[in-house]
């Protein structure tokens, strides 16, 4: 009885062991992971490690140490256990090689990838401008700050050298892939202090900001530390066709608060209010049947807009251009200086008509007139 039940635990102790040492073989080691090992013998050719895999691990000398050695004895010793970086996964007798010089390197890498998981903020340090965004340099690697995840949206040379505060995208040591945010840092910042900033302001108030993103719809200016909308169409009383026609990054620029959105912390500000409305100003100034000259702003099929005055631009319809069918791309050139009249003036409404066709009846009828009295 007692042979029958040392023979069952002899096998199960037998089971168990071929088990742990199946798994120990099965264990799936991949490049640029960090492996805990026990160095077993120091070669000309290079390092063993014993990492608890099929075979030992080869560590090349090369890999040892960044400064350089005489013998591998001055940095390791046979017994030592440390950790080391996989360069290179199983080839197939199931060998891996290992680095020791990496595991730094490795380590951040792996504190990096925590920051991502934590969603930390950190500080990097831009060290070029390249196509699409900016590289920055972190834990000694170097990391890349896309435009769109850039608080300007666009890199410039006033970047280089600057710190900047942002997040882990992603954090991948195979592909030497390590994408940082900018946005990201600086949407958590705006949370935190746009209720304390949007206190303290007030629709009309005029206060000075900083030009930040330039976009195709509008400005977008830093005031105290949160982002403004400046649309396009309160950038100036003149069209313009975008807004680096008048503004540019890192600008400073004095605006006027024109609505603030207290439970969605936004703000609309305003630059062409900061001067007085231009159509106001034209009130006295024209007439209608007065003959005036404007620049050719802008051509459409129905029409054309001139500017008249500073800030104000007058339609002039197809049909006022010309007698009979007329082509405006073909009878007006752009930025071209032309003689025209109001046909109607209603600042009030801001709009105003003008015509050449009437100037050209005018003139046509005071041609007769004097023929007439010549004759």
């Amino acid at each position: 009885m007692r042979e029958a039940t040392l023979e069952k635990h002899t096998d199960n102790y037998t089971e168990d062991f071929v088990k742990l040492l199946e798994e120990s073989f099965n264990q799936k080691f991949k490049a640029a992971d960090l492996v805990e090992g026990t160095i077993v013998k120091i070669e000309k050719s290079g390092i063993l490690i014993d990492v608890g895999g099929k075979t030992e691990a080869m560590l090349p000398l090369r890999e040892l140490a960044n400064l350089p050695f005489e013998r591998p004895e001055d940095i390791v010793s046979v017994g030592d256990k440390k950790k080391f970086y996989i360069l290179r996964e199983e080839n197939e007798e199931g060998q891996l090689t290992v680095s020791l010089k990496r595991v730094h390197h490795a380590q951040n890498w792996e504190k990096l990838e925590e920051i991502r998981k934590n969603e930390e903020t950190i500080k990097v340090r831009v060290i070029s401008l390249v196509k699409g965004g900016v590289i920055a340099e972190v834990f000694d690697l170097k990391g890349f700050v896309p435009s769109s995840q850039l608080r300007t949206g666009i890199p410039h040379e006033s970047l280089i050298d600057q710190q900047l505060s942002v997040r882990v995208i992603e954090a991948d040591p195979k592909r030497s892939k390590l994408i940082l945010s900018e946005k990201l840092c600086l949407a958590e910042e705006r949370k935190r202090i746009a209720e304390e900033v949007i206190s303290k302001l007030e629709e009309d108030q005029v206060i000075e900001g900083e030009v930040v993103r330039l976009a195709d719809f509008g400005v977008f200016i830093d005031i105290m530390g949160i982002d403004g909308l400046l649309p396009i169409s309160e950038i100036s009383w003149q069209r313009i066709k975008h807004p680096s026609d008048i503004l540019s990054l890192g600008q400073k620029v004095k605006v006027k608060i024109l609505n603030i959105d207290r439970e969605l912390n936004r703000i609309s500000l305003s630059l062409k209010r900061m001067e007085e409305n231009p159509w106001v100003k034209i009130e006295g100034k024209f007439t209608e049947g007065q003959v005036i000259k404007g620049i050719v702003n802008k051509i459409t099929n129905f029409g054309a807009f001139i500017n008249i005055f500073p800030g104000v631009e007058a339609l002039l319809p197809v049909a006022e251009m010309g007698e009979g069918n007329v082509n405006p791309y073909e009878e007006l050139n752009l930025n071209e200086e032309i003689e025209i009249i109001i046909k109607r003036f209603t600042p009030q409404e801001r709009r105003i008509c003008l015509s050449i066709r009437d100037l050209n009846n005018q003139n046509s009828s005071a041609e007769t007139s004097n023929d007439q009295v010549s004759e």
